[in-house]
Formats: C-alpha cells, structure tokens, sequence
C-alpha cells in the first residue's frame, strides 16, 4: 500500500495537470500560474514542488495529450488490421488522429500554442519523436506486405508524417473547407500510392 504522502504528492500532481489542462485549453499559454492553483485547490508553492516553471508544466501537458491520442491511435490500428486490406490499420489510427485535431484543447495545446510555449524546434523534436514511431511503424508494415520498397521506407515515412502535420494543422484551423472526410479521403489516397 503507498505511504500516505507518496500518495498525496501523486493525487496533487493529477490535480495540477487537470487544472493545467483546462487553463491551457481555455487561455492558451498565457493562462496565469495563478488561475491554474485555484482551480486545483493549491498553493503555488505546491505546483513549484512538482513542475520548475510554466513551460514545464505546459510541455507535461502536451505529451500527455499527444501520448493519450497516441495510445488511442495504436489501439484503433490494432482493432482495424486485416489481411485483406494491409492499409486498414494505418488508416484507422490517421483517422484518430484527424478526429483530435478538431477538438479543442488538443488544438489549443498541441498544435497553435505548443510551438509558441515550447519554441518551434523542441516542438518540432517532440512532435517528431512522438509521432515518428507510429509512422515507421506502419511503414514497415506495408513493406513487409510489399506495398512499399523497402529503400523507400525511411523517405516515405518522412512524407507521410508530414502529410499527417500539415493535415492536422489545417484541420485545426478549419483552412480550405478542411473535413476529417475530406482529409482522410486524399490521404489514404496518398497512402495507397506509396510504392
């Protein structure tokens, strides 16, 4: 059984980042230190034991976003495969990822304020290590079906998470007339043209 301050420290540390989370995905960035004790019942003494500064706090924010669709991404892949159609997977975890991008505190965070707060190049490095993983992932995949050379794999997996940013981006913003149908029509497109 957890030793009652280990405990407190984890149930205080929950509390900040649930408070944090509806701050930034109200306010942005600039929600205040201030705002986000209140709303979890704290002392900003408290939010400084567990997090060094704002930014901080923020980025834990971020990856746990992208890490929570992430987990949703990987689970809707695996639901999905079929033998029949070696695409499937990866079509099912793009689709998550459209469908987060059009909620609000994903876009808030991750993708319009998230550059800003953590500096577009550890936004970028963060992003990249995140999502590259399931890229690759599903690349590899489809060369090991045959779908895609082998020696195309690395370049393919740079165009596809680009394609998938870029998508996200203009969905966030609702550029172009973008739809989650829409996008995820020309990108499986795409996709199924990787050779």
């Amino acid at each position: 059984m957890p030793k009652p301050r280990a405990r407190k420290a984890r149930e205080t540390r929950t509390a900040i980042l649930k408070a944090a989370r509806n701050r930034f995905s109200e306010e942005g960035f600039d929600a205040s230190i201030a705002s986000i004790v209140v709303e979890a019942g704290i002392t900003k003494g408290a939010l400084f034991h567990h997090f060094e500064n704002k930014q901080q706090l923020f980025y834990e924010v971020w990856r746990d976003l992208q890490i929570t669709m992430d987990k949703e991404a990987r689970i809707a892949a695996v639901d999905t495969m079929s033998a029949e159609d070696p695409y499937a997977a990866f079509l099912a975890g793009a689709r998550v990822y459209f469908n987060w991008v059009i909620r609000t505190d994903y876009q808030r965070i991750v993708l319009l304020d998230g550059p800003r707060a953590l500096g577009l190049a550890e936004w970028y490095e963060a992003d990249h290590d995140l999502g590259q993983q399931n890229v690759r992932a599903g690349i590899q995949f489809l060369v090991d079906k045959g779908k895609i050379a082998p020696e195309r794999a690395d370049a393919s997996a740079i165009i596809v998470q680009g394609a998938l940013n870029g998508s996200g981006f203009a969905l966030a913003r609702g550029r172009n007339g973008a739809t989650v149908e829409r996008v995820l029509e020309v990108f499986e497109i795409m996709l199924r043209s990787l050779r």
